[in-house]
């Protein structure tokens, strides 16, 4: 197993950067001077190769790039002063800023002036059905189509909540429905009525049109195609489903949300490899979805609703839970939906909530740390033994709640927000940023820097708020 250095080095953290189209890598001449420099100063191979892995580059970047400075081109590629620049007046510059905000802001303002007229005469009464406006629908079209022509098309939808799609629908032509001609080889009406009787009849009542085409081709009758069977069923309403497969029920989407501290916890049991094929380690985590601390885990060499149960037990204990007041989040795996858990659930007062069948989106704050548990660069392939996984399960997770600051809540610890120590945490880093701005008030161009405000809630599906303007989805 692979164990963080005993020295306490951290790792070096990945490029946060995404780039929306993806390019190759470039080498700027100054770089590439840097790099020479530093394998001209390598004593031996090793250290060159180091440099190389290090910086993830090639032995033939380093012979190109030599080539290249033989022949003078890093030099000529140097960027080179031109001359004295030009120095504009920072009222100037700020003038500059003002005007160019002042046209933008005049734009929008003739823009919502626009839009609150033409709302205010394609507005229908109060409680008034569409029903009673036979023509509301061509007047709300027009309406958006002149608006558009001065706001943008789409502006102006978003404005009277009219779909874009209905709106360039609407521009095109409208083209009568093409009446499919009867073919002459059709079956008329008396020779589809036969085959509907065949299929009616008391020893084909039970059987499929595939069997029924089969058994009256072997009687030496022909009727028509298995298809055309179908065909005429489905216009007779009778091809719905007959067999006795196993309906499932409508499982509604859990809607949680967290405020607080311990007020929804989510859990879930994940599999640790062990040290041959086949031999797996079972970590239990309890995870607050609020401040994203785990206030509970366990590893253990098997999964039973036994050993959860008193995971459970013993965290609600450590962490004070009252009746009432603590919602349990997890998805449908034996441990979780066992009786002796519900049974602890309901003792103590906790609401018990699972996903959806096959849904993962359902559980996502615990399917999203055990990605930063087993995507971590210490992470070992395998664990030598169930001693090997408890260790370093405490270390991931003091690391976890004490060091990781986390992008989902302010960039703040999981300890920080489930201890009140955030607001502090907050302050202090506020006064950090008013210090660098009093040093260069010219570095920050709009005002001066504040840090992320700290969550104020957590939802597990959040509902999704119906718009009270007709055609509006979000």
């Amino acid at each position: 197993m692979e164990r963080t250095p005993a020295s306490g080095e951290r790792p070096p953290l990945p490029d946060s950067e995404v780039i929306a189209r993806p390019q190759r890598r470039r080498f700027t001449a100054e770089y590439k001077r840097s790099i020479l420099r530093q394998a001209d100063a390598c004593q031996n191979g090793g250290d060159i190769g180091a440099l190389l892995r290090r910086e993830a580059l090639y032995s033939s970047h380093l012979s190109t790039w030599r080539q290249q400075r033989q022949r003078g081109e890093l030099e000529a590629l140097a960027p080179k002063k031109r001359g004295a620049k030009v120095v504009v007046s920072p009222l100037v510059v700020e003038n500059r800023k003002l005007l160019v905000a002042n046209a933008r802001l005049t734009k929008k303002l003739k823009n919502a002036e626009l839009i609150i007229e033409v709302q205010k005469k394609v507005a229908a009464p109060v409680g008034q059905p569409d029903s009673e406006h036979p023509d509301r629908r061509g007047e709300l079209m027009n309406a958006t189509l002149q608006l558009g022509e001065s706001v943008g098309k789409a502006a102006a939808c978003r404005a009277l909540g009219v779909p874009r799609a209905s709106l360039y629908r609407s521009l095109q032509p409208v083209v009568p429905p093409r009446i499919r001609p009867t073919p002459a080889r059709a079956l008329d009406a008396q020779e589809r009525q036969a085959v509907l009787d065949h299929l009616h009849a008391e020893r084909f009542a039970d059987k499929a049109p595939a069997e029924v085409y089969a058994t009256l081709l072997d009687e030496g009758t022909y009727l028509c195609s298995v298809r055309s069977m179908h065909r005429i069923l489905a216009e007779n309403a009778e091809t719905k489903e007959r067999r006795n497969q196993l309906r499932h029920p409508q499982y509604k989407k859990p809607e949680l949300l967290a405020t607080a501290p311990n007020q929804v916890w989510s859990w879930d049991i994940t599999k640790l490899l062990g040290p041959a094929k086949w031999t797996y380690f079972h970590l239990y985590v309890i995870l607050d979805i609020f401040s994203r601390y785990v206030v509970g885990w366990m590893v253990a060499p098997r999964e039973t609703a036994e050993l959860a149960k008193r995971l459970i037990a013993d965290t609600c204990e450590k962490q004070g839970i009252v009746a009432d007041r603590l919602t349990l989040h997890a998805d449908r795996g034996t441990s979780m939906t066992s009786k002796p858990v519900a049974l602890l659930l309901a003792d103590l007062g906790v609401t018990k909530t699972h996903s959806r069948p096959h849904v993962s989106d359902d559980n996502p704050y615990s399917e999203s740390q055990f990605k930063t548990l087993k995507y971590r660069p210490e992470f070992p392939q395998r664990f030598g033994s169930i001693e090997d996984a408890r260790a370093f399960c405490q270390q991931f997770f003091a690391w976890y709640n004490r060091q990781h600051h986390h992008s989902g809540i302010a960039l703040l610890t999981p300890e920080m927000l489930h201890y009140g120590m955030a607001e502090e945490v907050i302050q202090k880093r506020q006064q950090v940023l008013n210090s660098a701005y009093a040093r260069n008030p010219e570095r920050f161009v709009r005002a001066c820097p504040k840090p992320l405000p700290q969550p104020t809630a957590a939802w597990i599906n959040p509902p999704i708020i119906a718009s009270a303007t007709v055609g509006i989805r979000h």
